[in-house]
């Protein structure tokens, strides 16, 4: 038995195959249940043709059957390749010719697109995730059905967010997974053997698959929700006794907008992680007042993001993401391509035993990114005395105004703050006079939303330079990337030649 997430589900089923794997929407699946449901599919998926390195594709919103799908591919030795739920079908075409999957497994919501963008070609064969809840009770497989996988094989791969526009794959090893799950297990132990996690990302992301994968290879229960809705996550916060819960910042916010959030029993989280943007110190505060202290996390897809603020830290400095972990480190990379020292801000760098393994067929992206044992993640930061990383933003959302640098993220956590503003991004616009300006796209409530209001609370929080000379409302909430972090692409397009159509407002 090699290190792998094969071998260590397999020693969950054989020491507690009682215990609780799955809860989704109500229904439950101990590891011994989950594990023989998906050695038949793995089975239904050899005799289907799938061959060890295949890839199998999965185009759907969470499910139990999706997630049952996952560990079958693993057993059968396929590689899973999900692909965003929300894709067009030329969006879904290129998932497809970059992956080249075997079997497409959907949703009936979505047949009609993945019909549409296979359209005459013999592969991938298109399947129903509908199929994979018979197999439960399908013939038991044979011992040469299962695959025995070494751990430098592909596990998983993920396609990135796309917010650069150009979006990869990125695989994950089972040696990879399993150091990240090994990682977290040790240095939050609540979390790992015994312990619960509430999950909401989607499979498409890492968010959703790599957790997955995590908590099962450490003995947890994960409990799930094909579609979330705050009312439901909060009920089972209290009455499963949940003790971790990852999510991205609107899940949080979607919560404590609750009214019975203020009176809601969060005792049993030993640890909250909160990601994917600045998290407004109104939400601290509140989960806070239900002794849950919300760590701030630094991730991406190459390498996950369970690296959250120590409790000290997390505490006294809520913006800042700690100092790494067991086994990763921080590290900020100098203009002279050395590393920064301390106070000093750079692209952020990251070397981990769980780091992704590279992008699929891509080897001059894998070269670019990972280097001398480093992943360069294009993210700008910076380290204090005791080695704790501030994210500063994304290098490509920096705003150069007149020669100095803006932060996109520190003005939107300044307007988040303004009363009736729900949602915002900052954008670039084209300035005569300075290159760039902020531009600051807003949705929230119209009663309340005031466009004065905004460049006053900006005019007293920030430097002038950072102040928005345009701000545009939006009446609908804003788009929305599959990990549920606001997707500034489609922003961009709109609103790329804002100086010649809005008026500035300062």
């Amino acid at each position: 038995m090699g290190f792998t997430v094969t071998s260590a589900f397999k020693w969950w089923v054989r020491d507690h195959p009682g215990r609780l794997a799955l809860d989704y929407d109500g229904e439950e699946v101990t590891y011994a249940e989950l594990y023989a449901w998906a050695a038949r599919v793995a089975a239904n998926l050899v005799e289907s043709g799938v061959k060890p390195g295949d890839r199998v594709s999965a185009f759907g919103i969470n499910s139990l059957e999706y997630a049952v799908l996952i560990l079958g591919v693993m057993l059968a030795g396929g590689i899973t390749a999900p692909l965003s739920f929300r894709s067009s079908v030329r969006e879904l075409k290129r998932g497809l010719g970059t992956l080249q999957p075997a079997l497409l497994f959907c949703d009936e919501e979505r047949a009609a697109f993945a019909r549409e963008a296979i359209g005459n070609d013999a592969t991938p064969k298109l399947r129903s995730l509908s199929e994979i809840r018979p197999l439960r009770n399908a013939p038991a497989p044979r011992t040469d059905q299962l695959h025995d996988p070494q751990p430098d094989e592909p596990l998983f791969i993920i396609g990135t967010s796309g917010s650069t526009g150009d979006p990869k794959g990125v695989i994950y090893s089972h040696r990879s997974t399993m150091a990240y799950a090994a990682e977290f297990a040790i240095m939050q132990p609540r979390c790992g053997n015994g312990g619960s996690i509430l999950s909401t990302g989607p499979y498409s992301s890492a968010s959703g698959t790599l957790l997955l994968m995590q908590f099962l290879a450490t003995g947890a229960t994960t409990y799930a929700q094909s579609r979330f809705t705050p009312e439901r996550a909060l009920q089972l916060l209290q009455e499963k006794k949940i003790t971790t819960f990852l999510a991205s910042v609107i899940f949080f916010e979607r919560i404590a907008a609750l009214p019975e959030f203020e009176h809601a029993d969060l005792s049993t989280i030993a640890f909250a992680q909160i990601s994917g943007a600045r998290v407004n110190p109104a939400l601290l505060a509140r989960y806070r007042e239900r002794g849950v202290v919300l760590r701030q996390a630094y991730g991406s897809t190459e390498a996950g993001g369970a690296w959250a603020a120590r409790d000290a830290t997390a505490v006294s400095q809520p913006e800042k993401s700690g100092p790494g972990a067991m086994f990763t480190e921080f590290a900020i990379k100098a203009e002279n391509g050395g590393f920064a020292p301390a106070g000093v801000a750079g692209e952020i760098l990251i070397r981990s035993a769980g780091l992704a393994t590279g992008y699929w067929n891509s080897e001059a992206a894998t070269r670019e990114a990972f280097r001398d044992g480093w992943l360069h993640t294009g993210d700008l930061g910076v380290l204090d005395e005791r080695g704790n990383l501030t994210f500063i933003d994304r290098l490509k959302d920096i705003i150069i105004s007149g020669g100095l640098n803006i932060s996109a993220m520190e003005v939107e956590s300044v307007i988040a703050e303004v009363a009736g503003v729900k949602e915002v991004v900052v954008l670039p616009a084209k300035d005569a006079q300075f290159g760039e300006t902020p531009l600051a796209v807003v949705h929230g409530d119209p009663d309340r939303i005031s466009i004065p209001a905004i460049v006053e609370y900006c005019n007293a929080h920030l430097s002038n330079y950072k102040v928005p000379r345009y701000v545009a409302v939006e009446s609908e909430p804003l788009p929305r990337l599959a990990s549920g972090k606001i997707s500034k692409i489609p922003l961009r397009e709109k609103y790329k030649d804002a100086h010649t159509f809005l008026t500035k407002v300062r």
